[in-house]
Formats: structure tokens, sequence, C-alpha cells
């Protein structure tokens, strides 16, 4: 298994209108084969941070994902809101593996 970890840098001003294009992910993820683990927004602390974290059963599992998006209807929609609502200041990507007991 990959977790994917996504750091967000967020207009502060435009919270809302990322957690609408979080909120359209959460099911495209477990769609197309993953598992979202959630977002997580500004509460306290830092107000324009924000986290997102979804697995794959491998890395060759989320490559195949990466690939469908650019078909996708729903994919291209959830890029389209935030092409008009431009939340997203920047963001970065880590793969983590877990470590079991």
């Amino acid at each position: 298994m990959i977790t994917c970890h996504l750091r967000y840098v967020l207009d502060p001003y435009k919270i809302a209108e990322f957690e609408e294009y979080a909120r359209l992910w959460i099911p495209i993820v477990n769609r197309m084969g993953g598992t979202h683990h959630g977002y997580f927004l500004p509460s306290e602390g830092a107000n324009n941070i924000a986290v997102a974290l979804f697995s794959f059963p491998s890395l060759a599992a989320y490559e195949d994902y990466r690939t469908r998006m650019a078909t996708d209807t729903e994919c291209q929609a959830a890029f389209e809101l935030d092409r008009r609502n431009r939340s997203i200041i920047s963001y970065e990507r880590s793969f983590m593996r877990p470590v079991l007991g």
C-alpha cells in the first residue's frame, strides 16, 4: 500500500471554496480504486494549510489512477472548479508507506 499525503497552501479567504472542491474528490478517489482518508482543513494555527490523505494498493495503481484522471469527466469537472475558484495557491505531494505491527 502507498499513501499520498497532499499539503495545500490555500487562499485563507477561500476555505469554503476549497472545501467544495475537496468534497468532490473523496468519492472520485474511492470510485477509482483508492481509499480516501479525508481532507483536514485549518482550525487552529495556520489559517491557510490543508492536508489530504488517500491510499492505493500500490504505486502502480496510483499511477493508473493518475492516467485515468485525464479522461474522467468528474475529475475534469473538479479541476475546472478550482481553476474558477483559485482557492489553491500551491501543493506538495509525498508518498508514504505504513509500518505495520
